[in-house]
């Protein structure tokens, strides 16, 4: 019955993430800790050496539980159940929309110095509402076709992808890339570079990936209006195909605009415009969508775009 196959799914995927734990509770008994003097072990970029980060960075902190808390009553309280296409929109583009206003409108550290278009708040929202858009906009139908994954609730679509989500997408991951920045310059500050350094590093893009996937899937199980021809293997593989985007994009947002803060006279130091930016996103996000079609390509799973899932799914 259900509780078996619940039962299952938690069997299973205890197995698999306590593994991934072991693993890099291992790696991390053959690091040897940094000496530098100048460089502290932090999740946070440094104040002083990296002022524009930690403010975008703190802001992500602050809002994250805010946003989490908003989408949480919606589904534990079913107020989904009196949405409208339009109250979805509504809902999630309320909920995104101090993101993509705290650049222009509540600036902070160094950015409230520089016009809106220099900003590193401007500059992250805007690599990651692009990521946002191609992930839903082609994406979604590998969901679709490969996972068998299914929108019933009343929408306004967008390539028969619901619009309400590339709203939510932004917040979600807002949320997941402050997270992997801060575990990915926790290895860097932390410990000494070389190949054991790499190692865990590589090993942490990897397993945050599949968590990150995997507890975005558990912690919506209960909204019915997002569905799953097979929920083990949405769980299990659909985890892993999900993490793809993140294997990605968790390093690729991490040294993004590295040089924000440092001298603009250092000859070595790259200034990052909002073309660069668009360019960046969409260079990873190409990168995304060919892995995921070599994994459908592997599977021999036929990729319809557009398409009702329904008709996916031979209703």
């Amino acid at each position: 019955g259900t509780a078996a196959i619940t039962t299952d799914i938690a069997v299973t995927m205890a197995a698999i993430l306590g593994t991934m734990v072991a693993v890099l509770g291992s790696l991390t008994l053959l690091q040897t800790p940094r000496k530098d003097d100048h460089v502290e072990s932090a999740f946070f970029p440094h104040p002083t050496t990296q002022p524009s980060k930690y403010a975008y960075e703190r802001f992500c902190a602050f809002y994250t539980p805010c946003w989490m808390a908003a989408f949480g009553a919606v589904v534990v309280l079913q107020l989904y159940e009196h949405f409208t296409a339009h109250t979805y929109w509504q809902f999630c583009g309320g909920v995104a929309l101090p993101l993509l206003l705290q650049p222009f409108v509540g600036p902070t550290g160094p950015d409230a110095a520089r016009p809106w278009y220099e900003r590193y708040s401007t500059k992250a929202n805007l690599w990651i509402a692009v990521y946002s858009f191609i992930g839903n906009y082609w994406y979604t139908h590998y969901f679709y076709s490969v996972l068998k994954a299914n929108y019933t609730m009343p929408a306004h679509r967008l390539n028969n992808v619901p619009i309400a989500m590339f709203a939510a997408t932004h917040f979600y991951f807002s949320t997941y890339h402050w997270f992997s920045n801060a575990l990915l310059r926790k290895v860097v500050t932390t410990y000494q570079a070389g190949p054991a350094r790499t190692l865990l590093y590589v090993s942490v893009v990897v397993v945050f990936s599949y968590f990150t996937a995997f507890m975005e899937t558990l912690t919506i199980s209960s909204y019915p209006y997002y569905d799953f021809e097979d929920r083990t293997l949405a769980y299990t593989v659909g985890s892993a195909f999900y993490g793809i985007y993140f294997l990605v994009s968790f390093p690729a947002f991490f040294v993004f605009d590295d040089d924000i803060d440092n001298d603009k006279s250092d000859a070595a130091t790259k200034t990052v415009t909002l073309w660069d930016t668009f360019v960046s996103s969409c260079g990873h996000g190409m990168m995304i969508l060919c892995l995921l079609d070599f994994v459908r390509l592997y599977l021999d799973i036929p990729l319809v775009v557009g398409a009702n899932p329904k008709e996916l799914l031979g209703q």
